[in-house]
């Protein structure tokens, strides 16, 4: 997959995500836009569940981290290149290694996530947990 396929593909749904990872709690607008976009991509809760913690954890967690700057926002532009970049060499690996410590980049919004998760079993009509 090459940098243009990824952004069509994928962009959207990670600007959309983004917010769970900013220093503010997400509003409910952010959740509805949220909600809104992966409904647009027909994924699965599992399919969804890989993508935030192989696709977008790793990038996400280290402006989290950041003692550079406060982040509170982000600019579109630098953050989708550094999402294509990261995305592109996800293979072998480097998958193997995200996957195995997906749960430390993921730890500190895995509260947002499982809020976003219920918002989405509700869109779809089924029975959140």
């Amino acid at each position: 997959m090459n940098a243009q396929q990824l952004v069509d593909e994928r962009g959207d749904l990670w600007l959309a995500l983004a917010p769970l990872w900013l220093d503010r709690e997400p509003s409910e607008r952010d959740f509805a836009a949220m909600v809104e976009e992966i409904q647009r991509h027909e994924m699965t809760l599992k399919e969804l569940e890989w993508m935030f913690r192989l696709e977008l954890a790793p990038v996400m967690s280290r402006h989290q981290l950041s003692i550079a700057s406060e982040w509170r926002e982000y600019d579109d532009y630098k953050l989708m290149k550094q999402l294509v970049s990261h995305n592109l060499r996800l293979t072998g690996w480097r998958r193997k290694s995200w996957a195995l410590f997906s749960g430390l980049t993921t730890m500190m919004v895995r509260h947002r996530w499982h809020e976003l998760m219920q918002r989405v079993l509700i869109a779809r009509g089924e029975h959140p947990s």
